[in-house]
């Protein structure tokens, strides 16, 4: 039950919930930076053309063959294959667990400097869960910015490459400028959804709004209280972002309506 004393003896440590509220954004903020670059390196390889079979795949005259297995080889690509189960590696299996594969063996070697970020925040805790979660997210916004890609028209890539433009030009000055303008309200939801899910970095001492609820357990003897404050601090946090988001949508919409 909730009680006005528990609520109490929560706000004595409402500083808890504040250094948890600032490592929260900052997680958030990295994840989104590091996955975004992680995802559209992850779709330029999904819709890479390296075939370096590509010979073994041809008839005598020159043709490429339809069916069978030179012609699945002469297919192969290696840069889409690996970018390809890496999305659906981490895609498939639960957060969680990538998160302590990160922590538990890819970084149990590793020492980090004696060093808190903001002043409480450590960082050996701290880096390991952006990289599950830059990781993670890297995995579902490549899927994203490669669906923005594919929807602009192939007939403005074949324009741009009559008019001399390389296929790095064409992809940089063409192609991307308006695929971001499809995929920033999809990528803006996806740092609402990190916000969210950062919370599963406090299984790994990670000081972030999940931490500062276990914390005031610990010293309360109270959840309820905790629990509460810490939903409203998320709602403070993903509502106005929603907002936000669906305000420039709207924006960046009406040009395509006239």
């Amino acid at each position: 039950m909730f009680t006005i004393a528990g609520f109490k003896k929560a706000f004595d440590y409402i500083d808890l919930f504040k250094q948890g509220l600032i490592c929260t954004v900052s997680l958030s903020f990295f994840t989104v930076i590091f996955g975004f670059v992680l995802a559209l390196i992850l779709a330029v390889m999904r819709l890479s053309d390296v075939r370096p079979f590509r010979s073994f795949g041809l008839s005598k005259d020159g043709r490429e063959i339809e069916e069978g297995f030179r012609a699945a080889v002469g297919r192969f690509n290696p840069i889409s294959f690996i970018a390809a189960v890496y999305v659906e590696v981490f895609r498939a299996t639960p957060m969680l667990v990538q998160l302590f594969i990160i922590y538990y063996v890819v970084f149990a070697n590793v020492s980090f400097p004696a060093y808190k970020i903001f002043g409480f925040i450590r960082a050996d805790r701290f880096i390991p869960g952006v990289v599950a979660l830059a990781m993670n997210s890297g995995a579902y916004l490549s899927e994203i910015i490669r669906a923005g890609i594919q929807s602009i028209d192939g007939g403005q890539t074949e324009a741009a490459r009559s008019l001399g433009l390389s296929q790095m030009s064409t992809m940089r000055y063409i192609i991307l400028p308006q695929a971001i303008k499809n995929i920033l309200p999809p990528i803006a939801n996806e740092f609402v959804t990190i916000i969210k899910e950062s919370s599963i970095c406090y299984t790994i001492g990670v000081q972030e709004i999940m931490y500062a609820v276990a914390a005031t357990k610990g010293a309360t003897y109270r959840i309820a209280e905790p629990l509460i404050i810490a939903t409203c601090v998320y709602f403070c946090l993903t509502f106005p972002t929603s907002k936000i988001i669906a305000y420039f949508e709207r924006r960046m919409s009406r040009g395509d309506k006239r």
